[in-house]
């Protein structure tokens, strides 16, 4: 099956090779509205029944799985994952269209600038023909090898001209320095310029991966870690200069619910005027998905920080089952409106690719 060859298929291959530029021309020559999902089509699924829109769903290429090798926590998570799994488990749950991207640690990994390239370049790439393949399933959001600026700036460019990529997925720190850094701003003011979609995922910086050996970073750093990506844009001001980015962060924005009275009362007046709007205007103009987050008390306290229409539904499969905020999102008292809102009408509204419901 035309499937299984892709499945099995490395990510990197010559650069040269004319399969690359056959690749590289069909995407090109397709545009991004013959990517665009048929409601029709869709409608012949099992998804069709509920059509929740998933902004956080990871694909494993092949190439990102062997250059992560013993990264992992649990490494069956990810030897384990195939095309076909996720899709029967979308299936199985009700999601209609999954938006992937790469998760932590991303494409630098310590082996120098051109193997970063080299790798975000296969990953787009694989993300690119599994759209291609199934364009009423998936979106893409396209990663990066930051912190190399220069190579950022030219994988952003082919990313959404070339492949079509939906948006660009970002960590939310890079070593020691957070996304509002002013190494980061060259890539952050281009995506400003194109008024991208952006998705933050959490990673564990280098100052915080082992405060707790005994502890896995993903428990707590990840969401400290989200906190501090928004908290770090906030306070350089960066937030207010970029207002054309679309921020979406994971996990309902990490701790930040519980923490934004705390960081709008002790903000001072010199970092107030990076803030014109005031902290609590910046945080409701954000965007946050609920994977990890289907709790009452999460729930209650995002709503708090943000309203109804900036909140998507997410999983983090294959580290989480979709089932858990499929199913738990229907258990912390959101309304049926507002399941609908968060299920697949906020993401509609901000992604061409999710409007499956004309």
């Amino acid at each position: 099956m035309a499937l299984m060859k892709r499945q099995t298929m490395p990510c990197g291959h010559d650069h040269h090779a004319p399969s690359r530029r056959r690749f590289i021309g069909a995407m090109a020559a397709a545009g991004a509205g013959a990517l665009l999902p048929s409601a029709t089509l869709l409608s012949q699924t099992p998804a069709a029944t509920r059509g929740l829109i998933d902004v956080h769903h990871h694909l494993l290429p092949p190439s990102f799985v062997t250059a992560t090798q013993g990264r992992f926590v649990n490494p069956a998570q990810i030897t384990s994952w195939s095309l076909d799994k996720a899709l029967g488990e979308m299936d199985a749950n009700g999601v209609a269209v999954a938006f992937s991207s790469v998760t932590q640690p991303g494409v630098w990994l310590g082996k120098g600038v051109q193997a970063a390239r080299t790798l975000s370049r296969e990953c787009n790439e694989y993300q690119a023909r599994v759209v291609q393949d199934h364009p009423t399933r998936f979106g893409a959001f396209a990663v990066l090898p930051l912190p190399d600026t220069e190579g950022s700036l030219r994988e952003l460019e082919y990313a959404l001209d070339t492949l079509k990529a939906d948006g660009i997925g970002l960590l939310t720190s890079y070593e020691d320095k957070w996304l509002g850094d002013p190494l980061f701003m060259p890539v952050l003011e281009e995506l400003n310029r194109r008024r991208a979609v952006v998705y933050v995922h959490p990673n564990a910086a280098d100052c915080c991966r082992m405060l707790m050996p005994s502890v896995s970073p993903n428990m707590v750093e990840y969401p400290h870690d989200t906190t501090r990506a928004i908290t770090n844009l906030l306070f350089t001001g960066a937030l207010n200069r970029l207002r054309d980015i679309r921020f979406i962060f994971s996990h309902g924005g990490g701790t930040l619910p519980m923490l934004a009275g705390r960081i709008a009362q002790l903000a001072t007046p010199r970092d107030l005027e990076k803030i014109p709007n005031g902290v609590e205007a910046e945080l409701r103009r954000l965007y946050y998905e609920i994977a990890n987050t289907a709790h009452r008390p999460a729930i209650a306290a995002l709503k708090e920080v943000a309203p109804i229409s900036q909140i998507m539904f997410g999983t983090d499969y294959p580290f989480v089952p979709i089932r858990s905020t499929a199913e738990g999102m229907t258990r912390v008292g959101l309304s049926a409106a507002e399941q609908r809102a968060i299920g697949y009408e906020n993401a509609s509204a901000l992604l061409p690719r999710a409007k499956l419901r004309g």
